[in-house]
């Protein structure tokens, strides 16, 4: 049940027809494991917090570094070379308290995979390397957990969403593995901000089952001049982390979190 305080506190969002106390309910049962918390994920988190979800994970390990301070509005200048994570946990437990928010002060690897996502209702993948990325993609097929995957390059970002057995994975979409190296591209805080925004849109879509998710569909951005294009994703047949699981597309609409 939705307190007093949360029906007041979400009370514009509510107003939302396809969203409404029903979907304000969802978003509070929802656990969402966001993996990445720097300019594109912290913000994802942010606007989760502030939309209601129940419980946020935040997996990211190292300490805060000066030239991540363009980006990363959870931050203050006070915590440089500190551990990240605490401090983002800190700020959304300031900004909303009606939230639990985890921090866990480590990379994901195949040790604590399986495990972060088995106690997650959806994933969010915005980390810096993509074998991580990968990581997360083949756990969340694995455990049957949606999974909303988002990455920039300078001025361009792309988005999509993955639900197991309904669309392709990660591994589809990327069959040779890309070589990202995190500080080897200028990244400008608006555009991650910008990303952040629309990922966390996505998984509210998802969580509540407002507006139509990008399933089977990337969005592609280019934000130096403002152009956004949709491809259509190939299901790769022979895929080693999805082909088992995958079945004939379902409308998606009826596609939502539980």
């Amino acid at each position: 049940m939705l307190t007093p305080k949360e029906l007041e506190r979400y009370s514009r969002q509510i107003q939302l027809p396809d969203l409404g106390e029903r979907g304000q309910k969802a978003l509070k049962n929802t656990t969402a494991l966001v993996s990445g918390v720097g300019g594109l994920g912290g913000t994802v988190a942010l606007y989760l917090a502030v939309a209601g979800i129940g419980k946020l994970i935040l997996v990211r390990g190292g300490e805060l570094r000066l030239d991540d301070m363009n980006r990363q509005i959870l931050m203050t200048d006070d915590w440089v070379g500190k551990t990240r994570v605490t401090k983002a946990q800190e700020t959304l437990s300031q900004i909303n308290p009606d939230v639990e928010v985890e921090a866990i002060a480590e990379y994901i690897n195949p040790d604590n995979v399986d495990t972060l996502v088995q106690r997650s209702d959806i994933a969010l993948s915005c980390a810096h390397n993509f074998p991580e990325r990968d990581l997360l993609n083949a756990a969340c097929v694995r455990w049957d957990k949606p999974m909303i995957e988002a990455a920039m390059n300078s001025m361009e970002a792309y988005l999509t969403t993955i639900v197991p057995s309904h669309t392709p994975c990660l591994s589809c979409l990327f069959p040779e593995k890309p070589d990202w190296d995190r500080r080897a591209f200028g990244v400008l805080g608006a555009v991650s901000g910008t990303l952040a925004c629309l990922t966390a849109l996505e998984a509210i879509k998802l969580i509540t089952g407002l507006g139509k998710p990008l399933l089977g569909q990337l969005l592609n951005m280019d934000l130096a001049n403002v152009e956004f294009h949709k491809l259509h994703l190939y299901k790769d047949p022979d895929c080693p982390v999805c082909s088992n699981s995958y079945q004939s597309t379902v409308n998606s609409q009826q596609l939502t979190v539980s």
